[in-house]
């Protein structure tokens, strides 16, 4: 007797074993063969849409797809505020600078009666350098490359192609670190030599243009600005800033067209703009919205794309 109700407890437990090895199987696989119908459903009806919105628009899907997940360019409240930046970052200086009154720079008169637009590009050379040359040749203008050093022996093809191609080579520091370069007056001094030195020794120029990190107007220095602007001036370096920008330093990963929208929605408020842009590997937006940036520019009435020469009116933060 003992030995029966042994075995059919053992077959009992056999049969709960296997039901919820079945059950463990089966039930999982089950949802998710659901799950995969419904989604296929979703891809379905955003097919649909995509296609609705394309006729619409007169965009292809994969466009229209774009345009349904950015809809609108990135409004200036939707970019963080300077203060969640750390203070000394690139990005919290030209947000500063975003937030201020600049209103009287755009009352800049150029003597040809044009408008000039300037596009200068900070802190490459970078992987995108390239891509971004043959966009400019392509549409044959040219640019203003406001580069650093320290780290970038890998782009010195990209540095001489710069020059080689007819832009203008400009600095943008050696180190781009700001503990360092605004440390002091000295230091200040060092860097600037370190980067004209390496540029020289690289292209065969000596650039004439500089850039400060952050600007004129930035509030990571230790030292006056007027102090390094003076130094610039004996050197026969003019200090360039912007009083445009497409805003792609701001931290926030804007998508190509919002890129487009800040870079040129207040181009006809200006006879120059300068438009402030990156060189970077996080700026792939940045180099995807170029061609269309440079096209609603050729197309404005009376105006050109130019390189910064000593003949370019400077804008200047910290002067005005």
């Amino acid at each position: 007797m003992m030995d029966e109700s042994r075995r059919k407890r053992i077959k009992r437990l056999k049969r709960v074993i296997v039901t919820c090895f079945l059950l463990a199987v089966f039930v999982p696989t089950t949802l998710c063969i659901l799950q995969s119908a419904r989604l296929h459903m979703a891809q379905e009806e955003i097919a649909r849409l995509q296609e609705q919105l394309a006729a619409a628009t007169g965009t292809d899907t994969r466009e229209a797809a774009e345009a349904a997940l950015e809809v609108t360019p990135a409004l200036p409240d939707e970019i963080p505020d300077a203060a969640s930046f750390d203070p000394e970052s690139e990005e919290a200086n030209i947000r500063r600078w975003e937030e201020s009154d600049n209103t009287g720079e755009r009352k800049v008169l150029t003597a040809s009666g044009m408008r000039e637009v300037y596009l200068t590009f900070d802190d490459g050379p970078s992987i995108y350098t390239d891509r971004i040359l043959d966009i400019l040749k392509e549409y044959g203008v040219k640019a203003t490359f406001f580069v650093v050093a320290k780290g970038k022996e890998d782009y010195e093809d990209s540095l001489r192609r710069i020059v080689a191609e007819g832009h203008t080579l400009g600095m943008h520091s050696y180190s781009h670190k700001y503990r360092e370069i605004y440390a002091s007056k000295e230091a200040f001094i060092k860097d600037v030599n370190a980067l004209q030195d390496y540029l020289h020794d690289v292209t065969g120029v000596y650039p004439q243009v500089y850039r400060f990190p952050g600007g004129s107007s930035n509030r990571a220095s230790g030292v006056s600005m007027k102090d390094l602007e003076a130094y610039l001036s004996e050197i026969g370096v003019r200090y360039y800033d912007w009083n445009v920008s497409c805003r792609d330093a701001t931290g926030r990963g804007l998508g190509k067209d919002s890129v487009t929208y800040y870079a040129t929605h207040e181009l006809a408020d200006y006879s120059e703009a300068i438009i402030l842009m990156h060189d970077a590997a996080d700026k792939k937006s940045t180099v995807d919205a170029l061609p269309g940036i440079i096209e609603k520019i050729l197309a404005m009435p009376d105006t050109v794309i130019l390189p910064i020469t000593e003949e370019t009116v400077p804008i200047q933060h910290d002067a005005n």
